[in-house]
């Protein structure tokens, strides 16, 4: 029986060459946020996979958070990246950039000078975080938005989503996981907000919706897609009683907008809690665009769900950073290559773009 993963499938407005997903995955590479050399031959070297989705790359210039991830925000991010896209395009493959606002994960050393650090609430994340001038450094507590620094952030997105086409990207997939500022909004533990943008389900909702609206409203809701990670805990994220009824919520109102997708992100393989097959349904039953599955998958399991209708597309990560051709391993089923975790978010070629193409 031919394997299904491997085949052509329509997504909105492209043709893909299989059902295989790049993850997005931070790698901070791009010296003064802005992508480089080194970073367009990362991606061309990972073009076997049908949909490439970028690593997080911030709206905004206090939306930066960590040590040299990148931005589009500037012409300079737009020049940089359309090398990026021309040539995931020359290869054959489609590339959405991920916007990720970093909200609370965030460290004045690597945000612009002026910045300020805002989420929904002001309640600090426990840790540190990496800076290039200090070293690790304890999350500082953040500045609670206002209403107007509310809708300048949507506006920020829908800016940075008009930047995304001009750049040559083929959509936006906006960041509403693993604890960064969507997912503040989303999530208890990081939003315990009196006003219209906390609270209920519908008020917690609010802030992904707006945004996902107001950029669908700027590049068409073809070009949109969102990620999603309920019952994740990280950067903090905690479950409560009402997160399945706020997922459920959520994909209705996704629907109502009618953006290309949800990413729904499933950590349980590296030890975080596994996301009730209960949520999953009631985020299909609402939502009829694609969904994307993500969280330690192979071939097989990618097949079995394909197969299932769990999922039309399957999002694989750390096997493309060792793996470039991960693609055609899987097709020949050789084994793949481990991982240098060391190398994640280093500077430089070595763990980036220095592993076999075979």
């Amino acid at each position: 029986m031919a394997e299904q993963i491997f085949s052509n499938v329509k997504i909105g407005n492209m043709l893909l060459k299989n059902h295989i997903v790049m993850s997005p995955m931070t790698r901070s590479r791009c010296v003064n946020n802005i992508p480089n050399d080194l970073v367009v031959k990362y991606y061309s070297q990972r073009t076997e996979a049908g949909l490439i989705i970028t690593e997080g790359t911030s709206p905004s210039d206090n939306g930066l958070g960590y040590a040299r991830i990148p931005g589009l925000y500037t012409s300079d991010h737009v020049k940089a990246w359309r090398k990026v896209t021309e040539a995931v395009h020359q290869a054959g493959s489609y590339i959405f950039v991920q916007l990720m606002h970093c909200g609370r994960v965030a460290h004045p050393d690597n945000l612009p000078t002026g910045m300020e650090i805002l989420a929904p609430s002001p309640i600090g994340l426990q840790g540190t975080m990496w800076t290039d001038t200090k070293g690790n450094q304890p999350f500082p507590v953040p500045e609670e938005m206002t209403e107007l620094d509310i809708q300048n952030t949507i506006e920020e997105y829908a800016h940075s989503a008009k930047l995304a086409m001009e750049a040559g990207f083929d959509g936006v997939e906006l960041h509403g996981a693993n604890g960064y500022l969507i997912d503040e909004f989303l999530n208890t533990a990081s939003n315990q907000r009196q006003d219209r943008w906390g609270g209920s389900v519908e008020n917690r909702a609010r802030f992904a919706i707006e945004v996902a609206k107001a950029v669908a409203n700027k590049i068409g809701k073809e070009r949109v897609g969102i990620r999603l990670s309920p019952f994740g805990v990280s950067n903090g994220m905690i479950p409560d009683p009402r997160m399945e009824d706020l997922y459920e919520y959520l994909a209705g109102e996704l629907q109502k907008i009618g953006i290309l997708y949800i990413h729904i992100v499933d950590h349980s393989s590296m030890g975080a809690p596994e996301i009730k097959p209960s949520v999953k349904k009631k985020i299909h039953d609402n939502f009829k665009g694609v969904v994307i599955l993500s969280g330690g998958y192979d071939a097989n399991r990618a097949e079995h769900d394909l197969r299932e209708k769990m999922g039309v597309l399957f999002a694989f990560g750390r096997p493309f950073i060792a793996n470039p051709h991960l693609v055609t391993k899987m097709k020949l089923k050789k084994p793949l290559r481990p991982v240098d975790q060391s190398t994640f978010y280093t500077p430089g070629e070595k763990g980036y773009t220095d592993y076999p193409l075979d």
